[in-house]
């Protein structure tokens, strides 16, 4: 944003330099207000609500086998249900999930209003209670992220963060143990 703004800062001083140093020229002042004033907006704007179409696009969550996971907030956690070889597995404040893979976040709240984040992974979207939101994330490469709370929710809130383990999808899992596997 820094980068788009000082270009178009840039971009501004130099028309306005170009206008003082030329005079007014009253056959300039259309083509000035059509093209750079209207053609110059639209295809800014073009250029951002086509990114923004493409960023949304890839956070909605679709009905295509992706790996689901439960995550329910409450003041001060996270619980985290995501499946495993041999059933559900519930875990407290981590949550595993495959790298290169896209995954879907079912968020539910126990008690107030709370929002999931993991800021190297994308979007955020909140917890509320009695509504369930379906979010779509996608880790690229092995590793492990911070997530938090976005949304203040009670005096605990600072503390209310977890952590997101991306494992090599090709690997068992993290929290499946070697003498569990077959």
């Amino acid at each position: 944003m820094l980068i788009g703004s000082g270009l178009i800062t840039v971009l501004v001083l130099a028309l306005a330099g170009l206008a003082v140093w030329r005079g007014p020229r009253p056959s300039d002042e259309r083509r000035w207000t059509i093209w750079w004033g209207l053609g110059f907006s639209m295809s800014v704007l073009a250029v951002l609500l086509a990114f923004a179409l493409w960023a949304g696009e890839r956070m909605i969550a679709r009905d295509d086998g992706a790996l689901q996971v439960q995550a329910e907030a409450q003041q001060w956690g996270w619980r985290f249900v995501q499946p495993g070889p041999s059933g559900p597995v519930e875990t407290e404040g981590v949550l595993y999930v495959p790298a290169g893979q896209p995954f879907d976040i079912v968020l539910t709240s126990r008690d107030v209003i709370h929002s999931f984040w993991v800021p190297q992974l994308g979007g955020k979207m909140d917890a509320i209670p009695g509504h369930r939101n379906v979010h779509r994330l996608m880790a690229d490469a092995p590793g492990t992220h911070e997530g938090l709370c976005a949304e203040f929710c009670g005096i605990g809130h600072a503390a209310m963060r977890f952590e997101v383990v991306v494992y090599d999808p090709a690997a068992p899992p993290p929290f499946v143990s070697a003498e569990s596997l077959p």
